[in-house]
């Protein structure tokens, strides 16, 4: 049985959710998404239930480590969690949902004490070693609230029974275990090498409800690394050699941007 756990989600863009602990009462959240708590709250750091709890975590990506924010108090206590780069914060009230809902490997923000955080696999190995994001899935199980994080805008999608939406590996959030869940190879030549939206897509037939995310932090993580590539390069060469790389890389397809 989870805590019952009341919040605020605050922000626009750049969101936090701030959680209100009753005395006794405890929120988990992964290492290092702490922004603030008041005086009463107290820190517990551990596996969250032994080396084999903490070595599924770091498959997923998470941290080994998990952290138990309780409130050892006497009255009401405030902790709040901010995500790693800009997005938004969904509230999964989890026992409306079905006591359990599947998210990418490294959305996971934060959840009531008693909400488990377990590995899912894709059905398909060997498509799944090629499906990046897509691959290594958490799954959030129990009977409270958990929140994830996902980049840029969040689109909602509602699929009916047998209804298929095939989506971007990465951008994909989160999605109850009704909706089947498929990798699959774009297929064609062309799209494979010049489609510029990799090699896989996930294939997601209905029903349930689907969240999917704008900017996913890999696609987020390319850019910024090929524009500091690309000034690297400037500085090195000068002014003059940026002008060879820009056409350089538009003949042999390696854009700067």
């Amino acid at each position: 049985m989870a805590d019952i756990i009341d919040y605020k989600i605050y922000g626009d863009d750049m969101q936090i959710v701030e959680v209100e602990l009753d005395p006794g009462e405890g929120v988990r959240a992964e290492a290092g998404a702490m922004m603030y708590m008041e005086e009463e709250i107290v820190m517990q750091t551990s596996t969250g239930g032994g080396l084999f709890k903490g070595f599924k975590r770091m498959i997923t990506g998470e941290t080994f480590f998990i952290t138990t924010f309780l409130n050892n108090g006497r009255k009401k206590g405030h902790v709040a969690f901010g995500a790693p780069y800009p997005g938004k914060v969904i509230p999964l009230e989890l026992g409306k949902l079905g006591g359990r809902f599947l998210c990418q490997k490294d959305a996971f923000l934060c959840a009531a004490r008693g909400i488990e955080i377990e590995v899912a696999f894709t059905k398909k190995l060997g498509a799944g070693l090629f499906g990046g994001e897509g691959f290594i899935l958490q799954r959030l199980e129990g009977d409270g609230m958990a929140f994830v994080h996902a980049g840029g805008t969040i689109i909602q999608k509602e699929l009916a029974a047998n209804e298929t939406l095939r989506v971007d590996t990465g951008c994909l959030v989160a999605f109850p275990p009704s909706v089947d869940y498929d990798i699959q190879f774009v297929g064609g030549f062309k799209n494979a090498l010049f489609g510029g939206e990799g090699l896989f897509i996930a294939r997601m037939t209905g029903p349930g409800t689907v969240y999917l995310q704008s900017l996913p932090f890999s696609r987020l993580a390319d850019r910024i690394f090929a524009a500091a590539r690309f000034q690297q390069r400037g500085e090195q060469k000068g002014v003059a050699g940026i002008g060879g790389d820009l056409l350089g890389g538009i003949l042999g397809g390696d854009r700067p941007f």
